[in-house]
């Protein structure tokens, strides 16, 4: 069997390290291990830990950003609730699958401040789906799809916040399954949502 790229193998064993060690206890070092290469090797593809976490999140994740920032460039046939519909599933395994690996962040003071002010480097963060799903929101209102007096931001952080807050409450460590399964607690969010924005008839 072939040998996947230096570059894949030092994904693969970032995003398996941080979702059962967590982020903050985890070294580059132990990730090159892992990944069967030299630290060297790893600066190499990636500038430092915090680098490495986008590229994980973008790359070994559910795809939530690409699906956003498609909608918001061309909305495409589908209904806005339709829409709505699979960026709340998108977004709840994103947030699921994220919420633990960047939660160990928040222990660590100093590694949270490093990793913000990387972030912000990169131009990047948390804030990026909220302000995609506020511009895909606005580009529908345009449209006409939804109502000219709704708030695109506060319904994209309604939206969003519910996706993160099953992650939260739901954490799969607890062994405490959530009232609905995934692709009910999607369509229900995207119907709630679209009877506070959606234009009149």
């Amino acid at each position: 069997m072939e040998k996947k790229p230096t570059r894949e193998r030092i994904l693969d064993a970032a995003h398996e390290l941080w979702t059962t060690v967590g982020l903050a206890r985890t070294t580059t070092k132990e990730i090159a291990r892992g990944a069967g290469c030299s630290e060297a090797a790893l600066y190499k593809y990636f500038a430092g830990k915090e680098e490495l976490f986008v590229a994980v999140l973008s790359e070994r994740l559910p795809r939530l950003a690409p699906l956003l920032d498609r909608l918001a460039a061309d909305p495409g046939e589908r209904g806005v609730e339709e829409n709505l519909t699979e960026i709340a599933r998108q977004a709840a395994l994103f947030y699921a699958q994220s919420f633990p690996i960047g939660a160990s962040l928040y222990a660590e003071t100093r590694l949270k401040a490093r990793h913000d002010a990387a972030l912000r480097r990169l131009d990047t963060g948390p804030h990026r789906p909220i302000e995609s799903l506020d511009a895909y929101l606005r580009t529908e209102q345009r449209a006409g799809r939804v109502s000219p007096g709704a708030d695109t931001f506060a319904a994209a952080s309604l939206l969003l916040g519910a996706c993160v807050q099953r992650a939260f409450a739901y954490d799969a460590k607890l062994g405490k399954e959530p009232p609905q399964d995934l692709d009910t607690f999607a369509s229900s969010l995207a119907r709630t949502l679209m009877a506070g924005i959606a234009a009149p008839e």
